[in-house]
């Protein structure tokens, strides 16, 4: 019977390194990441800015580079699907920071809906955040 021999463990820490760089980005998944509100209040008016942070839950990383494709803000949580405002993305000012302008013209609770893609993973990160417009 043969045992660990001097080439073997060479080998053993090349696999080992290898697991450790390509293992998690193999087991990442669109579910690892979410999106969070930078500030969750804010005053009713024209041209409010939402901050919207992405971040992997995992890590607690922020996520830089993401492409929001779909962004709604709406009503709903007080049940006005129908009142919509028009969202102007803005640039970032800050890594995995995303800003968004918009019209709140009444005061209650928005819904921010969001779809965003994360380089190097399959699939869409979708967000719900709801924000409150004070008087």
């Amino acid at each position: 019977m043969r045992t660990w021999s001097n080439n073997g463990v060479p080998v053993a820490v090349l696999f080992g390194l290898l697991w450790g760089v390509f293992a998690p980005a193999a087991l990442a998944d669109v579910k690892d990441y979410e999106f969070q509100l930078v500030q969750s209040e804010m005053k009713k008016g024209d041209g409010a800015i939402v901050a919207v942070r992405l971040v992997n839950k995992k890590s607690g990383k922020p996520v830089p580079d993401a492409v929001i494709f779909a962004k709604r803000i709406d009503m709903a949580p007080d049940a006005m699907q129908e009142m919509t405002a028009p969202l102007e993305q803005l640039p970032s000012t800050e890594p995995g920071i995303y800003r968004f302008k918009t019209d709140l013209m009444m005061q209650g609770r928005w819904r921010l809906s969001l779809g965003a893609k994360v380089q190097g993973e399959e699939g869409t990160v979708e967000g719900r955040l709801v924000l409150k417009a004070l008087p």
